[in-house]
């Protein structure tokens, strides 16, 4: 039990001498290995996930610690499975005290193949129903190496034990964010969790995305009230579906599959307007900045008929129709589904395994979010079979972070075309615009402008916005309806300018 123990209360950390200056916090090589410190320990450790703890360390892995010794790959895998994966009703947990971390270079000629990184950590014993409970912390320094483009954890280091927490607060069981200066901030996880409860929403997910890089991943809750959420839950998030739909859009205009301004009656006609000749003006464009005069759904119409409310091209209306129109008419013109192109332009080159726009057989329904109505009831889980452009997308925090963080490095379009998104091309209101797919929000605080869109069915409430200029962004996912009070929380004390975007609402 004592062995068990201090185990339990120590887990990571090594020593290196010799390294470049500490790297600038703001800059992407501290996010890439923030992000890789927070996944490791949050998959591998929290949740136990041993095949990728394996997958992402060295063949000849060295863990020192001062209070157990020196553990070579294989006997660090055996601890691990013994003493912290093997009950799943009550074991440690380990949180990083992010104000702590640092990260030194490693080059050799120039080339970068690895880096240090430094810190506290601090552990926990969780148990089913119960706060987290403190036990220690400790101070750790890791060794990552490059291997083909992906960082290992070579060196672990644990040292300076202590049952007083390091250098920290007891109440830093945070998650890591921007508040609305630009700097980072710490919040309590049990606040998070109590938020959720008194909102009756079960689970939230949110990823940062830091300076261009995804550098936090958390999900806080249960995926029904008494599963905890996974790392790796799956949220539907609505209407965030159309932002994936529209660089896959993009992508095919940039291989010159398609034209922004191509005429799409030749592809697709719908049968409720063919008698309109107003289809002969709906084209790529028009469609991504909502200026087709369709409603919003036809069934939400008296007629339940899809019917021109205005002239295409006139003004801004939103509207879930037009997306499927323009897939319907891609579609019949490539021969390919929207999955088949999703999958080969987004979801495979950028590794979107857990990314779903139905419930197609690799769905994982165990670890789904499922939804919950304002007065925190159980929403029957409604399930689609077929592609829908405009909503029904099923991912996870990460695959979703993975594609946020794309699009702030320039989505692979060429210059362009990336500026023809982020144009202004429909006024919504003061300081607000339409660009191809995204929402525009400008005068921001330091001269910054964010692309927002945003995510709402029943039991759905979800987020996503970045900032060109800074390269910074976030995206929510909360499986419930009372999401206002859980927005304002994390938006105007937490996130990157989140005061801001708060106020613009």
């Amino acid at each position: 039990m004592k062995k068990q123990f201090l185990f339990i209360v120590s887990f990571t950390a090594l020593f290196i001498l010799g390294a470049n200056a500490q790297v600038d916090k703001s800059s992407a090589l501290f996010a890439t290995l923030k992000k890789q410190d927070s996944i490791f320990f949050e998959r591998g450790f929290n949740q136990c996930d041993l095949d990728y703890l394996k997958n992402h360390t060295a063949v000849d892995l060295k863990f020192y610690h001062d209070k157990i010794g020196f553990q070579n790959r294989a006997l660090f895998f055996e601890n691990t499975q013994k003493y912290i994966c093997s009950d799943s009703e009550k074991k440690p947990i380990r949180k990083v005290d992010a104000k702590s971390l640092e990260v030194f270079a490693l080059y050799n000629n120039g080339k970068l193949y690895g880096a240090i990184q430094k810190g506290i950590h601090h552990f926990y014993l969780r148990e089913k129903s119960k706060e987290d409970i403190w036990t220690s912390s400790a101070k750790f320094t890791h060794l990552w190496i490059l291997d083909n483009d992906n960082w290992k954890l070579s060196v672990i280091l644990s040292y300076d034990h202590q049952n007083t927490v390091v250098e920290s607060d007891k109440s830093s069981n945070e998650i890591t964010s921007y508040d609305n200066k630009n700097t980072l901030i710490e919040t309590d996880k049990h606040s998070i969790e109590k938020l959720l409860k008194r909102n009756n929403v079960p689970a939230l997910g949110i990823g940062i995305i830091e300076s261009g890089k995804l550098s936090k991943i958390e999900v806080y809750g249960t995926l029904d009230k008494e599963k905890t959420a996974p790392y790796n839950t799956i949220f539907k998030v609505a209407s965030l579906t159309k932002p994936i739909f529209t660089l896959t859009v993009l992508k095919l205009i940039d291989k010159g599959l398609l034209d922004l301004d191509e005429p799409l009656y030749k592809y697709w006609i719908d049968p409720d307007i063919k008698n309109d000749k107003r289809y002969k003006k709906l084209t790529p464009k028009i469609i991504l900045t909502h200026q087709t005069g369709f409603p919003n759904w036809r069934y939400l119409t008296p007629s339940n008929k899809l019917t021109f409310q205005f002239d295409p091209g006139t003004k801004y209306q939103y509207s879930g129709e037009g997306f499927e129109y323009l897939r319907n008419a891609i579609e019949n013109k490539l021969g390919k589904s929207i999955e088949e192109l999703a999958k080969e332009l987004l979801f495979d080159p950028l590794k979107m395994s857990d990314t779903h726009f139905w419930w197609d057989k690799e769905m994982d329904e165990t670890r789904y979010a499922q939804n919950f109505n304002d007065k925190g009831e159980k929403l029957e889980i409604e399930k689609y079979y077929e592609a829908n452009a405009a909503a029904n997308l099923l991912t996870t925090v990460e695959d979703y972070g993975k594609f946020l963080e794309y699009m702030i490095n320039g989505a692979g379009l060429n210059e362009s075309l990336y500026q023809e998104m982020i144009k202004h091309h429909a006024k919504l209101k003061e300081n607000d615009f339409f660009g191809l797919g995204w929402e525009i929000l400008t005068d921001f605080n330091n001269d910054e402008f964010a692309l927002l869109h945003t995510g709402k069915d029943p039991g759905v409430s979800s987020l996503a916005i970045w900032f060109p200029k800074s390269k910074n962004g976030y995206v929510i996912f909360l499986n419930g309806d009372n999401a206002g009070s859980i927005y304002e929380e994390l938006l105007t004390k937490q996130l990157y300018l989140g005061n801001d975007l708060w106020n613009k609402r």
